[in-house]
This record gives structure tokens, sequence and C-alpha cells, in this order.
């Protein structure tokens, strides 16, 4: 231990350049297995959406608006758990949650689940995932109706 202390005391800038990189890559895994949440891959999602399953964008209606996935809900994710009683015929079929990068799309997810959703998925990546794969989205009209991009 004395000699870590003195190689730490004459080289400062190693040691701490070796710091900022261990809690680097803590900061990454952390973030990871936080929106790994029940994730889905884009493929997986179409599958289950195929099926039926509920998709439900947590973004502002502003990004709604300007493309979203399919069919998908707008329920911003500040109003998920005040909007959850609109959703509760879903409660036992499958659940799709997404924003822009699957982080709000994670804490969706978990929001579900806590208020008795059994079957809810997090699209990992979110829209951006989505459109990396070049999966179509809907934009909504100034009347309100959606239309396929």
């Amino acid at each position: 231990m004395q000699r870590l202390l003195e190689f730490i005391g004459h080289h400062p800038y190693l040691a701490s350049g070796a710091v900022l990189a261990a809690v680097a890559v803590a900061f990454y895994e952390i973030r990871e297995r936080v929106q790994a949440f029940a994730a889905l891959t884009s493929m997986q999602a179409v599958r289950l959406m195929n099926q039926g399953a509920l998709v439900i964008d947590l973004r502002g209606k502003e990004s709604y608006d300007a493309g979203h996935i399919g069919d998908a809900r707008n329920v911003p994710a500040a109003e998920l758990e005040s909007r959850a009683d609109s959703l509760k015929k879903w409660r036992d079929k499958n659940v799709i949650t997404y924003c822009d990068s699957g982080v709000s799309g994670a804490s969706g997810a978990r929001a579900l689940t806590k208020l008795g959703f059994t079957k809810v998925f997090n699209l990992h990546g979110g829209l951006n995932a989505w459109v990396k794969d070049n999966l179509p989205l809907a934009k909504t009209s100034p009347g309100g109706k959606g239309s396929s991009k």
C-alpha cells in the first residue's frame, strides 16, 4: 500500500487518468443496464406489433407529430401514470414503449410494470434505432390524421 501511494504521488496525471477511465466505464455500464430493461430490437418489436401489441410513444407532442411509429399512441412520459387508467385494457397484452434514445422508454416500461402491466417491453435504442434500421415513420398532419413516410 505504501508503494501504491508513492506511485500515485510521483504520477498524479496517470493515476487520475486511471480513476477517470474507471468512472467512465462504470457510467457506461450503468446506462446500458438501465436501457436494457425488457429491451426489444426493432425486428422483435415489429413481430409483436404484427401480433397486435400496443405501442406507446413517450415523447412530447411536437416530436410525435414530426414522426412516430405506425399506430403508436402519444402518452408523454410525465403523464404516463396519470393516463394509465385509459390503457387498463392492455394490462395483460403486449405493450411496447419508446422514446428517442431508449432511456425514457425503459423508465416508462418500469413504471407500467409497477402499475400492474404484465407484458411490457422497451424498444432498445428508441426511435433512433428504428430509423437506423430503415423502418417507416408516420407523420401527423395538421388535421390530426397520420400519414406514412
